[in-house]
């Protein structure tokens, strides 16, 4: 059997497109890859790509793509310094980052649909 697979990319159903892209892209230092925007006079229901570095998101207003409150891992370099440039920006970080007892030093935020992004460091490698 062939390995063909590519990529995986995390959906998540935002409530209002606009109000997340302002989230993702305005705060968090997203970018606007591309929009399906299906009617030219309204931005809902509209999906749209995101990408920062390696990572890339999809957002989906559209009432069949889930609910809110879904949960996307975003793996990072420097998971203090990001969290200290959201906090920065005014973004609730919580406890801020946090040892796992798995290896991984963590931090949480939500959206403003309430999906949770991990912000994530591998700090050990598991055999």
């Amino acid at each position: 059997m062939s390995d063909s697979f590519l990529a995986a990319i995390p959906m998540l159903h935002v409530v209002e497109v606009e109000e997340a892209l302002e989230f993702y892209c305005g705060r968090l230092g997203f970018r606007e890859l591309w929009r399906y925007q299906p009617h030219a006079d309204s931005v809902n229901p509209s999906y749209v790509g995101i990408r920062r570095g390696g990572i890339i998101l999809h957002l989906s207003s559209f009432s069949g793509d889930g609910i809110p409150g879904g949960v996307a891992v975003l793996f990072l370099e420097d998971v203090d310094g990001y969290c200290a440039e959201l906090t920065e920006a005014g973004i609730d970080v919580g406890a801020g980052p946090v040892n796992q007892t798995w290896g991984n030093r963590e931090c949480y935020i939500r959206d403003p649909s309430g999906n949770q992004l991990r912000l994530t460091q591998v700090l050990q490698k598991n055999a």
